[in-house]
């Protein structure tokens, strides 16, 4: 009876054992890679969540499986393993990957979006008409669109006009940022944001430029005297879609490729609303930190936009192929 009894219990084992193999060949499993907090109230993290869930909901045997926190690749490898297909998903920082195309530095240059409004205007403009052709072009599929606000923040002084950053080790978002603060005489160190809160403890840092969320996210409170917010004239804004591997993209059949752009469209519109309110969860946890909170004057921003032209917008029209181009769309989107 026994033997009865074991020989039922391997057979149910068995056909459980078919019945999960045939699922899990039915299901592709994508592999999606990001840098910021995990579980932790991110938005970029969020928003990679939601796909993740809607995908999943949608019921078309695709499962999206999230690594935060840089866990999987590190920040700045993330879009060389998506164009080889090693990484399927990523929410990154497009300027990330300047180096291998120049072009994108213009989506973290400075005083080109103004504030969010402006940045959904951008979205559908021939500027990024450019950029996505880039991408495209390079193998990867944009998902979702978002564009975070930031600022400066400094454990010195409060950043205002350009004189405000003289002799500071700064650490700027991209080339394009470093080229400007150096040229209002910064001195500058590069790293991503998720080492900034280290660079201010160890004294390699004396200010630092990020997005709003990343501020919060990375607790830079602890660490600074004087943040200076986006406000009525935001001089940074910085664009961090959701994007794809070509590679992957092009394995899926149309109802889950249908199924991920529909759930990025729904994360997309999420963010825009979120974004907004990192502006003021940003200045909300500064002042309970004790930090002094600030914001730039028009006279303020229009001086540093005068830097920026003699600096990095001149060194992307002149060195960028179709630079001058890309410059002229952007700012003729009003």
């Amino acid at each position: 009876m026994n033997r009865k009894l074991n020989h039922n219990i391997v057979g149910i084992f068995i056909a459980a054992g078919i019945a999960l193999t045939s699922v899990s060949q039915a299901e592709t499993v994508l592999k999606a890679s990001h840098q910021w907090p995990g579980g932790k109230g991110d938005v970029r993290d969020e928003m990679v969540q939601i796909i993740a869930r809607d995908v999943e909901k949608a019921n078309v045997g695709l499962k999206v499986q999230v690594y935060p926190g840089s866990s999987l690749v590190k920040a700045k490898e993330q879009w060389g393993a998506m164009v080889k297909g090693q990484i399927d998903l990523s929410a990154f920082p497009l300027d990330y990957a300047s180096g291998r195309h120049p072009q994108f530095s213009a989506t973290l240059m400075p005083g080109l979006v103004k504030n969010h409004e402006h940045a959904k205007r951008l979205n559908k403009s021939a500027y990024m008409d450019d950029i996505k052709k880039i991408i495209n072009d390079a193998g990867v599929v944009v998902l979702a669109d978002a564009w975070l606000a930031g600022g400066f923040a400094s454990k010195k002084n409060c950043i205002l006009a350009p004189d405000s950053v003289k002799g500071q080790v700064t650490r700027a978002a991209g080339p394009a940022f470093e080229q400007m603060l150096a040229g209002a005489g910064a001195s500058i160190s590069s790293m991503p944001s998720s080492e900034i809160y280290t660079g201010m403890q160890t004294g390699v840092l004396d200010a630092a430029n990020t997005s709003s969320g990343s501020f919060v996210s990375y607790r830079l409170y602890e660490q600074v005297k004087c943040l200076t917010a986006p406000g009525d004239y935001a001089l940074w804004f910085m664009y961090e879609p959701v994007l794809m591997s070509k590679k992957s993209w092009n394995k899926l059949n149309k109802k889950q490729q249908d199924a991920l752009m529909a759930a990025g469209q729904k994360a997309e519109d999420y963010f825009f609303d979120e974004a907004k309110k990192l502006d003021t969860k940003m200045v909300d946890a500064y002042k309970k930190a004790g930090v002094e909170v600030v914001t730039m004057n028009e006279a303020q921003y229009n001086e540093w936009l005068k830097i920026a032209d003699q600096t990095s917008y001149k060194n992307y029209r002149e060195k960028v192929p179709g630079g001058k181009e890309i410059i002229q769309k952007a700012l003729a989107v009003k």
